[in-house]
């Protein structure tokens, strides 16, 4: 069992940043890597960013791309999402989820475990 748990969301102005942290536990020594993904009302999931363990190769949308930083912590089993530049239409669920099975990608079928999500407002 892998448990996921998120934290770091909250309300913001346009502009603002926030940093969102994923703190993994229970069998996560087999995994390759982490992933965020965020959901607004009434949109699918979409892919935010991902992070390998291996090598470190970090991946984004091209939405987020120059604005959000991932990043982990070996030791704590922590991954964290550095959004700066938030934006109104950045404001959603975010969610970590933990690729077991192969390399994180952006397909959330590609991954197995999820945390139960942080909600992000950006306000203008």
């Amino acid at each position: 069992q892998v448990q996921l748990v998120e934290s770091g969301g909250g309300l913001v102005q346009t502009g603002g940043s926030l940093r969102l942290s994923c703190a993994a536990s229970g069998r996560t020594f087999s995994s390759y890597g982490m992933g965020w993904f965020r959901q607004a009302p009434g949109k699918e999931r979409e892919f935010v960013a991902a992070i390998r363990w291996s090598d470190s190769s970090t991946f984004y949308a091209d939405a987020v791309k120059g604005r959000f930083a991932i990043s982990k912590d070996n030791v704590k089993i922590t991954v964290y999402l550095q959004m700066n530049t938030l934006k109104s239409e950045d404001t959603a669920v975010y969610y970590c989820a933990l690729a077991s099975r192969g390399w994180p990608t952006p397909t959330p079928a590609s991954y197995d475990s999820w945390g139960q999500g942080t909600q992000v407002t950006v306000s203008s």
